[in-house]
């Protein structure tokens, strides 16, 4: 016999309770976006390589080491599974030229692939809900973003999630710190891991956002962006924070906060938490004004920020969420052949009256039939023998409340299953 194949390392099944419970949580999300104004668009997965080279950076972790590219077999374009969604939002909107009667609230949602070490809430496929707000300058909407976020947070019951927040500034001023940061780290060339040696001269601003412990301390002493901002910089951070003041938004100024890509500019934010490991950011983004023109288009501001939805499934059943039970009103039992014809009759006409409805297939005898419709979760069964066919009736049995069974005829069965839940909500307290 052959090995049963498996799913590709870090690419994981979703089963069906813990898919119900995403269902859940993706009905809030739309609720909560759609609360705020923001309308849904969706990209491909697959984008031309040169995107995300040209957006990300091409000297980031993520496009030197962890996107899965690959040649179109058929006419030689380079084609990558997209690692992030933002490069792919604004790519959508310049080719149908979405902001040409003013800006736009934009969200989507799906699998992003990078190529890591799978590990507790990192995958090499993940799921992300991002949220883009293009055309808008203002640090108003930097705000909004924040505070739509501590919202999401509050209708989820999360409490142990805090927020980080920055200022990369503007190009001129990035630039000043990058030379500060060239001569600071060259002086310090010994103390150097082998990825920051590689980046200090093409990307000083990635080597604050090291992880490798031995270079903390060097981190922690180098020169900060903050001191190098500009006074327009320094009047839209501040207008941020004043904003996220009067929400009553608690935050902390990281100094370090430089986010994984290059098309950040201004107010950057994380929402970290520590009860998910090493795996501690949740929701991330900023301002990337920069990237419409990156992109060939015509210069743009632009806010977003994204969070992954496996990290956020965690916090949330660890803060006691979890999907209500999903079950069908009616399960159809059936036996004989006239029974079988006479169900399947049955089961849509109660659809038709707006009832979920799972038809038995597959055999066996009634005892059977029963005990698989009382496994379903249903309400009823709705029981069909040859007698209940030939006279176009149907037995209904409550599987959930002592209630007595009752044969009714199938033009009056939808009136009579209301019946029998009215009864049943009765008994209940109008549960």
């Amino acid at each position: 016999m052959s090995q049963i194949l498996q799913a590709i390392r870090g690419m994981n099944d979703i089963l069906p309770e813990e898919a119900e419970l995403w269902e859940q949580f993706e009905e809030a999300v739309r609720d909560w976006l759609r609360s705020y104004g923001y309308r849904p668009i969706r990209m491909p997965v697959v984008e031309p390589t040169p995107l995300f080279a040209r957006a990300i950076g091409a000297v980031t972790d993520i496009v030197e080491k962890e996107m899965y590219s690959f040649t179109d077999s058929l006419n030689g374009e380079l084609l990558t599974l997209r690692p992030e969604g933002t490069a792919g939002c604004v790519r959508a909107a310049l080719q149908h030229n979405l902001l040409y009667d003013g800006p736009k609230r934009l969200w989507y949602q799906g699998p992003m692939f990078r190529h890591e070490r799978p590990q507790k809430g990192r995958y090499r496929q993940f799921h992300q809900i991002g949220v883009e707000a293009l055309g808008y300058s203002g640090p108003d909407i930097d705000a909004e973003m924040i505070q739509m976020c501590q919202r999401f947070w509050d209708d989820l019951g999360l409490k142990n999630v805090h927020l980080e927040l920055n200022s990369l500034g503007q190009t001129e001023e990035r630039q000043a710190h990058r030379a500060a940061l060239i001569e600071y780290f060259s002086s310090h060339a010994a103390l150097l891991d082998a990825d920051a040696q590689r980046r200090l001269h093409s990307n000083p601003l990635r080597i604050l956002d090291s992880k490798n412990p031995a270079m903390q301390d060097l981190i922690e002493k180098a020169p900060r962006l903050l001191d190098h901002l500009g006074p327009d910089s320094l009047r839209h951070f501040e207008s941020v924070q004043v904003l996220l003041k009067d929400s009553g938004i608690p935050y902390r100024i990281n100094p370090r906060l430089v986010r994984g890509l290059d098309y950040y500019n201004l107010t950057v934010f994380e929402w970290v938490t520590d009860s998910l490991g090493a795996q501690g950011t949740v929701c991330a983004g900023g301002r990337y004004d920069g990237l419409f023109a990156q992109l060939g288009g015509k210069s743009q501001p632009a806010c977003g920020f994204a969070m992954g939805i496996e990290r956020l499934l965690m916090l949330w059943q660890g803060a006691g969420g979890k999907a209500p039970p999903q079950a069908v009103d009616i399960y159809v039992v059936h036996q004989g052949e006239q029974a079988q014809r006479f169900a399947f009759r049955v089961a849509e006409g109660l659809r038709d009256n707006g009832y979920s409805v799972q038809l038995h297939c597959g055999g066996g005898n009634f005892k059977a039939q029963m005990k698989r419709a009382d496994n379903s979760g249903a309400m009823l069964a709705a029981i069909i023998g040859e007698d209940e066919a030939a006279a176009s009736e149907v037995t209904l049995k409550p599987l959930r409340e002592s209630i007595e069974q009752r044969r009714v005829a199938y033009d009056q069965l939808a009136e009579a299953i209301g019946e029998l839940l009215y009864e049943w909500d009765d008994e209940n307290g109008g549960i």
